[in-house]
């Protein structure tokens, strides 16, 4: 059972997203507080592997009213959680022309706050527009449709 917290909407429409897989997040106290209020955005945030970690950028986390003191940097890099093996063999696919890590959403999975990362790579501008003009004619049909079943 997982609740999701935050989705980045605009990551399916500026990327083709090729595989997700899941990470752990490391955050302290007070920014644990802040995601479970769903305080976070993930817009324009990113991934990247370096010296075999992997680290997350531009997440932002707002701060936690109580927290005063004990508060965190909005935007700090953050750690992510996952197997060397899965590391690696990112490390391998991002390094391939036009690739890119984005995170899709954050959620709760046990208690525990995981990420979901899609191996991206980025769109034309004319992709963002034929998938505009298939939503759109996708839309039409289905009115077209119901109208059709209220007169029969």
């Amino acid at each position: 059972m997982s609740k999701i917290i935050s989705t980045n909407r605009k990551a399916r429409h500026d990327y083709h997203i090729e595989e997700t897989y899941e990470a752990g997040i490391v955050l302290t106290g007070t920014e644990v507080k802040s995601v479970r209020n769903s305080r976070v955005n993930l817009k324009d945030s990113y991934a990247r592997v370096e010296n075999g970690e992997l680290f997350l950028y531009n997440m932002h986390i707002s701060p936690y009213e109580p927290g005063n003191r004990f508060n965190h940097d909005p935007l700090r890099v953050r750690k992510l959680l996952m197997h060397r093996m899965e590391i690696s063999r990112l490390a391998g696919k991002i390094k391939e022309k036009g690739y890119a890590l984005i995170p899709l959403k954050i959620y709760l999975s046990g208690g525990l706050i995981k990420i979901e990362l899609g191996l991206a790579r980025g769109k034309k501008l004319y992709d963002k527009r034929r998938d505009i003009a298939e939503r759109d004619s996708k839309r039409e049909m289905e009115r077209a449709f119901r109208e059709k079943q209220r007169e029969g």
